[in-house]
């Protein structure tokens, strides 16, 4: 009888394997099918398609088409690219020292980064990049510029530059040099027993960067009671790094994140190695809505194991693994292999993405997990802090005073040809009136999401041909929206003063500058203070108690 078993044990093995190898080949054949057409359709297009075309432009356009159907991290990086992938995991690249986006059509230099080719050539925030050795850029994008500003340190590269102010173009000749972008942009007190750090991006040695920061900050304030982490804006990197900064905290041996995917060999578990620098100080964590992915896993981790409150806005929802493979001719795919999974058993991903963006999904269609002490958190869609606090930013009216550069363009008229604005701990921006003339000069429009909605509803009814009978009803929400919309400058003016403080600080303190002036005027700083110097509240959010 047991041999009878064992042969049927046997031949429903045998009978598996051939099925498996039959869906493999017959995968196999589909892949080999279709490179075959693809390769041939190549062709046809490049002999006889009516213009000439690019191979390399066009066949990128293919890659990323297909790549783009699948999430939005699966990236292909072809060879003039890996000096943006060499920035997103290192921190540095090779170039000039800025950063540039197209405003009004034109490449203008929005960042400067202190001491590097661009800042030691006198290049200035405001400045418009006309030609890149000769070549116009016209008509090509940031990243098409950045591209053709990369290069080997020390080689020369000239620009032609239009300055505030000028009307003619001048050619400014630079020397390339490698950038280093700190990750950790701002450490400091914030109050008489709170510490402070800013991290922008998790790049090889910001756990490193993070834990020296700590230190300095202990050693000069010994009545140091709390620390503030402040991940706001930081879309992750690396997840050593991430390890590493929960490892500040969290004690030896702690199960930090586990990675699970398609190919089961590859699954990890991740815990941390080493003593931690102080697995007591009271910890808050500042996260928004452009916190993502190891951010995601330091802030999950931490709130998981009730190790520190988190404070601000949920994050993004970037639960995935990311590994690149070579691809042949110095290119590279960066593809998602796996998901993150933290201590409580969740993953922090997000299911829908529209344009490229997570889809904010509702917390009673989230899944309940428990942290250590018992609290109850959610997975999907990012992570939820333990104390919310509106984004004020985050409104129609700021948010297209941003998208149109208001505040930018006004500092770039009013601080032109100022040379210093004085010592920055002493200075405040004091003349409100002069924007509210710049403001009243300008064709400034924008929809709100109630126009928008209702814009949606006048077409649907119209359609239905029920317009005529709810005409007035109409016309009166309309008002509604037109007197709302009146008082938003007014009533985000303390929020515009804050933004050109940031900015004019940006032109002549450079991003330390930017931060430092934010410090004087942040809610979730503000909070973050308050709950650390209050034990009674912060062990009640910790231990889930109202």
């Amino acid at each position: 009888m047991k041999k009878i078993q064992y042969l049927f044990i046997a031949v429903i093995i045998a009978l598996s394997a051939l099925a498996s190898k039959k869906a493999f080949d017959s995968n196999l054949f589909e892949v080999t099918k279709n490179i075959e057409i693809f390769t041939k359709l190549f062709k046809e297009l490049n002999t006889y398609y009516v213009d000439e075309l690019d191979p390399n432009k066009i066949m990128k356009t293919g890659i990323d088409a297909m790549l783009e159907s699948l999430d939005p991290y699966t990236n292909y990086i072809s060879e003039n690219q890996i000096e943006r992938y060499r920035y997103m995991t290192e921190g540095k690249y090779d170039g000039i020292g800025s950063k540039a986006e197209k405003i009004d059509g034109e490449i203008t230099l929005i960042e400067i980064f202190k001491n590097m080719a661009a800042d030691k050539a006198g290049l200035k925030v405001g400045d418009v990049i006309k030609h890149v050795e000769g070549k116009p850029t016209e008509g090509l994008s940031v990243g098409e510029v950045n591209d053709l500003l990369r290069g080997v340190p020390g080689t020369s590269i000239t620009l032609g530059i239009q300055s505030l102010g000028a009307a003619h173009v001048e050619e400014v000749t630079l020397n390339r040099g490698t950038v280093n972008v700190p990750n950790v942009t701002f450490s400091g007190m914030v109050s008489e027993n709170v510490g402070y750090i800013s991290l922008s991006t998790f790049t090889q040695n910001a756990s490193k960067n993070v834990a020296q920061a700590l230190n300095q900050l202990k050693t000069s304030n010994p009545e140091m009671n709390g620390v503030i982490l402040d991940l706001r804006n930081n879309g992750g990197g690396l997840l050593t790094e991430a390890i590493g900064i929960c490892n500040i905290f969290i004690d030896k041996g702690e199960e930090v994140v586990t990675t699970k995917g398609k190919i089961k060999d590859w699954d990890r578990e991740y815990k941390t190695h080493h003593p931690p620098m102080d697995a007591e100080i009271p910890l808050a964590i500042i996260i928004n809505d452009r916190s993502a992915s190891a951010s995601e896993i330091v802030a999950g981790v931490v709130q998981d194991l009730d190790r520190g409150v988190l404070v601000g806005q949920r994050s993004f929802g970037k639960g995935l693994v990311q590994n690149t493979r070579d691809v042949g001719y110095n290119s590279k795919v960066k593809l998602t292999t796996a998901k993150y999974y933290i201590p409580s058993g969740r993953c922090i991903q997000s299911v829908e993405y529209e344009n490229g963006e997570p889809r904010d999904i509702p917390d009673d269609q989230r899944a309940v997990f428990k942290t250590q002490n018992g609290r109850p958190v959610l997975d999907g869609g990012g992570v939820t802090p333990d104390v919310r606090i509106e984004d004020y930013s985050k409104n129609d009216f700021l948010s297209a005073i941003s998208r149109q550069y208001i505040i930018f363009k006004f500092v770039n008229e009013h601080y032109n040809g100022i040379d210093s604005i004085g010592v920055l701990d002493e200075w405040n921006f004091d003349d409100f009136e002069s924007f509210i003339k710049y403001y009243n000069t300008l064709d400034f429009e924008y929809t709100t999401k109630s126009e928008k909605e209702l814009k949606d509803l006048i077409e649907l009814i119209s359609e239905e041909n029920r317009f005529p009978e709810i005409e007035h009803e109409i016309e009166a929400i309309k008002q509604m929206i037109a007197l709302e919309k009146a008082d938003d400058f007014e009533e985000n003016k303390h929020v515009l003063q804050d933004m050109i403080e940031r900015e004019v600080a940006a032109r002549y303190f450079y991003q330390k500058g930017k931060i430092q002036v934010r410090l004087d005027n942040d809610e979730e700083i503000s909070t973050a203070i308050s709950i650390l110097n209050d034990a009674e509240k912060y062990s009640s959010i910790l231990n889930g108690v109202d």
